[in-house]
């Protein structure tokens, strides 16, 4: 017996249980029921509008019919997007949001670059990182240079002059070399050091002059006091090569010897040993020399060709301490000493070097861990001295041999008169017309 209520099975109840005749339901048109409002009737089609008002824009919907609100029409106030036709999206066939010519979504055309703010803010960019970079290398090349000599205990000191003078000094120092770097640079394995070549530069605003000091020169010792144990030695005017100085008290007495026979003071001192030569120029990647007469040395390596070169350290080297090659060997020496530093100086005192890390601090690298220097003397006095040695080899100034006036047991004797009136023309930052012919 079915608990179910009895029903007509006539063919026309469509929800009768069982029934064979049961079709299925066409679509309706349901109508939209406004939450918490009576339902309103179906929507009628529009009528065509007044003339002078534009028709209104479909959203999406069949054009059939009229866009609602949302009840705002009927002064409800909910308007949850679901009959103006934005329903993910859709329906905004042209000036909606997102659409063209829209305002919402669409990004509207990039406005034209600002060039001259970017270039402001990169030449700001770039002075910054260049300061900051000189800075940091100054510091750190200051950190190496190696200011030993003081001068302070030099004693009887000529008055100083007008221009600033520098003591150059190569020595035969082998510090800091193996074995085999003294076999390949021709050093020989002397202990200590004495020097090779020795020269005066004054950076003059009259004009530059480098006057080189052979190293057998004929010189007497004066009184001094001795740079280590601060006790005085009395002159007894003992006479001897000029390098002697060196070997007997080191840079202190030779600047003292210097000084007194000259009557010049000595503003700065400079002194770089063998290792420190060789490792400059091929920091450089070599410098290039004319060199007019090929010759040979079997004691300091040279063997050269006549003709415009690049020399690397190792030739550098060979190349200035040659002496045994020529008829006036120590004086023809000091000649190609004095052109090959000219030329160095021409190139490292460059802004393809100064400017450029990369060339810059290989070099500084290779030559101030051997640089020995006075206690006074500062970076900027060292770039004085190398672009005063590059104004010589570009003409702006004159380089020569001291004077001589001939020979005393096989040492060079100066000439006092031409000397003096050369030291003068220094002092007094003159134009030197003295030459050492």
């Amino acid at each position: 017996m079915s608990d179910w209520p009895s029903a007509r099975n006539d063919g026309n109840d469509r929800y009768g249980r069982g029934s064979a005749g049961a079709q299925p339901e066409g679509p309706r048109v349901m109508r939209h029921v406004q939450r918490g409002q009576a339902s309103r009737p179906a929507p009628q089609r529009p009528t065509a509008p007044p003339p002078g008002v534009p028709p209104q824009q479909s959203q999406g919907y069949d054009d059939d019919y009229p866009v609602w609100d949302g009840g705002a029409q009927q002064g409800g106030s909910r308007n949850d997007g679901y009959n103006t036709g934005q329903v993910y999206g859709g329906g905004n066939r042209s000036g909606g949001p997102g659409g063209p010519g829209g305002s919402g979504g669409g990004r509207g055309p990039r406005p034209a670059p600002n060039w001259g703010r970017r270039i402001k803010v990169g030449a700001i960019t770039v002075v910054s990182v260049l300061a900051i970079t000189s800075v940091a290398t100054y510091f750190w090349a200051d950190s190496k240079v190696r200011r030993e000599v003081d001068l302070s205990k030099v004693i009887d000191r000529p008055e100083e002059g007008d221009c600033t003078t520098y003591l150059i000094v190569g020595s035969d120092s082998r510090e800091g070399m193996s074995a085999e770097e003294k076999k390949k640079l021709h050093t020989g394995s002397a202990e200590g050091k004495r020097t090779d070549s020795m020269m005066i530069l004054a950076s003059c605003s009259s004009g530059n002059t480098m006057v080189s000091l052979p190293r057998d020169s004929d010189v007497e010792i004066p009184s001094f006091v001795g740079s280590e144990s601060g006790k005085r030695y009395e002159g007894r005017g003992q006479r001897m090569k000029l390098n002697a100085a060196y070997a007997q008290d080191g840079p202190e007495l030779l600047v003292r010897t210097v000084e007194h026979n000259t009557g010049l003071r000595i503003d700065h001192y400079a002194e770089i040993g063998f290792a420190g030569f060789a490792n400059i120029v091929d920091a450089l990647g070599g410098v290039e020399l004319d060199i007019p007469k090929a010759f040979k040395d079997k004691k300091s390596g040279a063997d050269f060709q006549a003709g415009k070169q690049t020399l690397n350290g190792e030739q550098a080297l060979a190349f200035v301490r040659t002496r045994y090659a020529f008829a006036e060997s120590d004086l023809a020496r000091t000649k190609n000493q004095q052109k090959f530093l000219s030329a160095l100086a021409g190139q490292a005192a460059t802004p393809g070097t100064i400017l450029n890390p990369f060339s810059l601090y290989p070099t500084l690298g290779a030559g101030l861990d051997t640089l020995i220097v006075d206690k006074d003397m500062g970076l900027f006095d060292l770039a004085e001295m190398f672009f005063a040695m590059k104004g010589i080899s570009g003409g702006d100034g004159t380089s020569m041999n001291m004077p001589k006036s001939g020979f005393r047991g096989g040492n060079v004797v100066w000439d006092k008169t031409k000397m003096k009136q050369l030291v003068k023309q220094i002092q007094n930052d003159e134009k030197v017309t003295v030459t050492s012919d």
